[in-house]
């Protein structure tokens, strides 16, 4: 089945569920984070944006962790934008039907992969980058002062795993305009955000772990591959102060009290002749990665960084088990056999291949689809006015909140039935 048949099918069973039925408001919002019930984010940027991966993969955190929540997204990524723009149209162009038209309350910009020419820096490239950033940002807060602007140090460019082509590479013109950002955002109180520091940070770990599988993190040395978008990713959502708690539920082997639960609700709990059952409903679904086999540099980017700690704790702990051996069961499904140890310490179900864990892939699929269909509908309004052409664009667009429905509805907690079982 071709990418494009698949889509019409993937469209033709999400208009198929009808009209779904509306979330309750979150109860569990997470104190803090920059993101609101109701955000219209836009992610402003050239090919690393319209790469589509940093930017689904924060929507697919939003979607799993907030399930109850409305926020969608938009991508306005144009490969080999500039602060001037590019084939899509001038910035100011740009940013009118890109970004105005649809009201952001949140809007990222990263910019300057290109506008550092692959050369040396120079003064003269590195103002007028200044300039033109600045420029975008006040046509933005002038039209719309009320949005929520978080800049973003670009990121960089791979002269860590290959050979820089002059003194300093070009990974150090692109820190001189990530300078420019971080002073812009100094002086008007914006959210700062740095993909250049921890992406450059991994190749350099994933170098010494891995140096054979480093260079395809960022395989052309310009465009991250999964691995590199996660990172990035991650050091978006912790400067929005995104929680990592997924659920945390505790459980005493032997007493007669109810289950410690956060963000979660525990019912049913039974003791019975050594073995442990009850019914779990959490509030959110862990963070979507893939298996480790189909992706063994993101894999890799999981053992060596923090991700999992940043922003994926599904915790489960059961004290006081007799010293042994015990199958874990969800919904009738072994999920592994862990020690008494292991239950005690606690095990982070996120990590294990779980019903929840299906759940949240299911809606990185949709979320996937849902951004094939904003691609092409994108792709078609800044390359083509024909009336043929608005007429698909604007199919495209009705599509779009059929899609972001089939999101939500498939991101809804479901109960699960937990068994803890002495191994035989």
């Amino acid at each position: 089945m071709t990418q494009s048949a698949s889509l019409v099918v993937w469209l033709a069973a999400a208009c198929a569920l009808g009209a779904f039925a509306q979330a309750p408001a979150a109860a569990n919002a997470a104190s803090g984070f920059a993101l609101h019930d109701g955000d219209h984010v836009t992610f402003y940027g050239d090919s690393i944006t319209e790469q589509r991966e940093y930017t689904e993969f924060v929507e697919e955190y939003v979607l799993t962790r907030f399930p109850h929540w409305k926020v969608s997204f938009h991508n306005a990524g144009v490969g080999g934008d500039k602060v001037s723009g590019g084939w899509a149209g001038p910035v100011d162009l740009r940013v009118q039907r890109d970004v105005l038209a649809v009201r952001p309350d949140v809007v990222t910009i990263m910019l300057g992969m290109n506008d550092g020419y692959y050369r040396p820096s120079q003064p003269g490239i590195v103002s007028t980058f200044a300039d033109g950033y600045r420029h975008i940002v006040d046509t933005i807060q002038t039209s719309l002062p009320q949005t929520r602007i978080t800049l973003i140090v670009p990121s960089p460019y791979d002269d860590v795993t290959r050979a820089a082509e002059y003194a300093g590479g070009y990974n150090g013109a692109l820190l001189k305009l990530g300078d420019a950002v971080s002073q812009l955002g100094k002086e008007r109180h914006f959210e700062v955000v740095d993909f250049n520091a921890p992406v450059t940070t991994f190749l350099k770990t994933l170098s010494e772990k891995s140096p054979e599988l480093a260079p395809q993190l960022v395989p052309d040395r310009v465009h991250p591959q999964e691995g590199g978008h996660w990172i990035m990713a991650e050091s978006l959502l912790k400067q929005w102060n995104a929680p990592s708690l997924v659920s945390s539920v505790r459980i005493a082997a032997v007493s007669k009290s109810g289950a410690e639960a956060q963000n979660s609700r525990v019912t049913d709990l039974q003791r019975v002749k050594g073995r442990l059952s009850w019914t779990e409903l959490d509030e959110a679904l862990p963070v979507p990665f893939p298996p480790a086999e189909v992706s063994p540099v993101l894999a890799l980017t999981l053992k060596y960084s923090d991700l999992i700690t940043v922003l994926d704790q599904q915790m489960l702990e059961i004290r006081g088990l007799p010293t042994g051996n015990y199958d874990l069961r969800i919904d009738d499904r072994k999920i592994g056999t862990f020690t008494s140890d292991d239950f005690s310490m606690g095990l982070n179900l996120a990590t294990l291949e779980t019903p929840m864990v299906e759940q949240a892939r299911l809606v990185a699929f949709d979320t996937e689809k849902k951004n094939q269909i904003e691609a092409e509908r994108f792709k078609i309004i800044n390359v083509s006015v024909t009336a043929e052409a608005s007429t698909t664009a604007a199919a495209l667009a009705r599509a779009i909140p059929v899609a972001e429905a089939r999101q939500r509805a498939d991101a809804e907690p479901r109960p699960h039935h937990f068994e803890v079982i002495p191994h035989q």
